[in-house]
């Protein structure tokens, strides 16, 4: 198998600590991590894949090694990610654990690029407000929200605004929520192939880590160098 080749070789703060019980070679996990979030690709096509280039390891071996790293490669992108614009289009999907839908709150600005995420069992009030909440906290505070006639998204925005000094500007337009709703295409069409979650904590590490491999292909990561990195480069220093 060819490596795959990294921007550095100094591993991340918390890495070296998971990789002592993973017993294959660093650009083996990586690479399987890699393909895991940014193709349609299921825990046993992974195995096939592996196989097929002899190394030999297990589905589920791929599935502990998703769930240790992503969490890493989330922390560290949110430390690297390029600002967004100030006009966030406001949409929830729905995702399947363990046979319940569950719902994954997303806000994308109007040029596209994806703001933040939030899974949540609930799709209520006090869910939209701690997706907004947290989507502030970490991007800053919007001038306008665009969401659709959804009254707890309304209501928590309006819960929101009732704390500021400069309420941000609420619009119920469905149609100017196109953007966001086509963009959940892109989540939903990787996590089809996964069949449904096994539990709640797995399905926001692993979608997590999905967002993380969507907003590197978007261009949202800022990259120390001259010479621009190719997506997979660029996850990969998240970690490297």
């Amino acid at each position: 198998m060819k490596k795959t080749k990294t921007p550095r070789t100094t591993l991340a703060p918390g890495l070296a600590k998971v990789l002592k019980r993973l017993h294959y070679p660093l650009e083996v996990i990586l690479l399987c991590v890699r393909w895991y979030v940014a193709y349609s690709l299921s825990l046993r096509n992974l195995e096939e894949m592996m196989d097929e280039r002899g190394i030999a390891v297990d589905h589920s071996t791929v599935y502990r090694w998703v769930r240790k790293l992503l969490p890493l490669f989330e922390k560290t992108f949110r430390k690297h990610k390029l600002p967004v614009g100030k006009s966030w289009r406001m949409d929830e999907s729905y995702i399947r654990i363990k046979g319940e839908w569950k719902y994954l709150y997303r806000a994308v600005d109007k040029a596209g690029d994806t703001i933040d995420f939030l899974l949540r069992a609930r799709r209520d009030k006090v869910a939209a407000r701690r997706f907004f909440e947290k989507a502030i906290a970490h991007n800053g505070a919007p001038e306008t929200v665009t969401i659709d006639k959804s009254g707890s998204n309304l209501a928590a925005l309006n819960a929101v605004n009732a704390d500021r000094e400069t309420p941000i500007k609420v619009r119920q337009i469905k149609y100017l929520n196109n953007i966001v709703e086509q963009d959940h295409r892109a989540i939903k069409r990787r996590t089809r192939p996964m069949l449904g979650f096994k539990d709640f904590h797995s399905a926001r590490v692993i979608l997590g880590g999905i967002e993380v491999m969507h907003m590197i292909r978007k261009g949202q990561m800022k990259c120390m160098g001259k010479d621009p990195l190719s997506a997979s480069r660029q996850f990969y220093s998240l970690v490297m």
